[in-house]
Formats: C-alpha cells, sequence, structure tokens
C-alpha cells in the first residue's frame, strides 16, 4: 500500500528542503499554488526536490504575487535511483510526452532517447522531456526523479552502456516465447530496455545488437505494438519479474 497521500497536492521545488526552510516560488509555479489551486494563506501542499524526500509546507503571506511557502516536517525520506533506465526511439510531440509520462510512473531512473534509422524524430526537447517527468512525478508520489539524457545515436549508446548494465531488446522479429522466463537470470541486476521506433531497427541495427554481449532479448506477445505501448508493456514485464515491484513506493 503507497504511504503517500493521493489527496494532497504536491509540488516540485529546485530548492534544498528542511524543516524551517523558506522557500519562494518563481514565476510559474507561483501562479500554479495561487491561481490554480488556489491554496490559501495556512493551506498545506507537500514538497519535493528529488533529493531531500518529501516535505509538507504550508503557504504564508507574501507580497502582492509573491507565493511563500514555509517547510515543516519530513513526510518521507529519499529513495535511491532506480537502476531501470528507458531507452527508446524518439516519437513525435504527444506521444513522446505520454512514453516520458509512462515511463516515470513505471519507475525507469533514466530516460535516454535513442537515434535510429527509422527513428520518426531527429531533434528532441530534453526541457520539454524534463517537465513531462516532473508532472508524473507530482500526481503520482514519485520522488526520485529519472535522468533525462540528451539524444545518441543508437552505436554510441550502445558503447557507452555500463558494463554491469543488461540490455533488453524487445525485437519485433524475435520468435514469440516466454518473456518472464527469459528476464528471470537478470533479477537483481541493473538493467536497461530498449525500444525502436515504428519502423523498427534495420537490418545493420538489429545484427549489431544481437552480437552485444549484454543483449537479452524477448518479444512483447504476437501482436505488433505500438512504440509508445511496446515501452509501457516491457517496463511492466521488468518490473514485475525482475525489478521493484516487490518493495516499497518510491
Amino acid at each position: 500500500m503507497p504511504d503517500h497521500d493521493f489527496r494532497a497536492q504536491r509540488l516540485f521545488v529546485r530548492e534544498d528542503l528542511a524543516e524551517e526552510a523558506l522557500v519562494s516560488l518563481p514565476p510559474e509555479p507561483a501562479h500554479y499554488v495561487a491561481n490554480v489551486i488556489r491554496l490559501p494563506v495556512g493551506g498545506a501542499i507537500l514538497l519535493f526536490n528529488g533529493r531531500d524526500g518529501e516535505w509538507r509546507a504550508a503557504r504564508i503571506a507574501g507580497a502582492k504575487k509573491e507565493v511563500r511557502l514555509a517547510v515543516g516536517a519530513r513526510t518521507r525520506a529519499q529513495p535511491p535511483a532506480s537502476s531501470l533506465t528507458y531507452a527508446f526511439a524518439p516519437l513525435k510531440h504527444a506521444r513522446l510526452d505520454y512514453v516520458v509520462q509512462k515511463a516515470v510512473e513505471m519507475g525507469a531512473g533514466v530516460l535516454a532517447p535513442v537515434l535510429t534509422q527509422h527513428t520518426q524524430v531527429s531533434r528532441v526537447n530534453v526541457e520539454r522531456m524534463e517537465a513531462n517527468a516532473v508532472e508524473a512525478a507530482e500526481q503520482c508520489g514519485i520522488l526520485a526523479l529519472p535522468q533525462v539524457r540528451p539524444p545518441q545515436g543508437l552505436a554510441a549508446f550502445l558503447a557507452a552502456l555500463p558494463a554491469d548494465q543488461a540490455l533488453v531488446f524487445c525485437d519485433e522479429a524475435a520468435p514469440v516465447a516466454d518473456p518472464v522466463a527469459a528476464l528471470a537470470p537478470l533479477k537483481g541486476r541493473p538493467a536497461t530496455v530498449l525500444i525502436g521506433p515504428e519502423g523498427g531497427f534495420s537490418a545493420d541495427e538489429r545484427t549489431l545488437l544481437l552480437r552485444h554481449p549484454a543483449v537479452h532479448v524477448i518479444a512483447l506477445g504476437p501482436r505488433i505494438l505500438r512504440a509508445d505501448t511496446a515501452g509501457v508493456a516491457a517496463l511492466a514485464l521488468v518490473q514485475a519479474v525482475c525489478g521493484d515491484w516487490g518493495t516499497a513506493p518510491r
């Protein structure tokens, strides 16, 4: 059972958080607190920054258009960062927003856009990805924000993969077999889930992936999935079989 209050408003801030600290919000979150959720003076809100855990705070009086928050007691300690990386070929606009939000909800600790031969977009708005990650964390009680990496080509991404990282390659051309059995040996290991573009990986890219020493190939069933759907399915499998779904919420 999650230990956070789903009914409480939560807000990401960049300032350090500690008991009796005072936080003055910049214009955009100040507008959100004052005019969107209409938090009154004396009203309570939960704050987190991805470093110091979660804290209960109260709005205090300030100048016109100013929103000041007095930090009280800590409600939850900061969990460790997730060792799960979600690597994916970027999609267009709203579908990329969806991918980022769902990956955060599923517990990804790193979001890594990977450019492939059939990738739909060549430019990735990293700031927009970060904003979507924050929004998902605010809404779902998540404290450990993922690292958002700049886009890399597939070869560079594979060359930089840590030696202890298992690479879960979701291959639409793989024989349909039991993905749970294929993932079982990875329990307790850091893992990277790699999802390709809508057009799939090229023949050269598949060869490069299949030759990688850390690769573990799985199929996602007998149906062709859209890339955003495949990402959610793969992350669910990895978290259920060898991830953190048996631990306390983060």
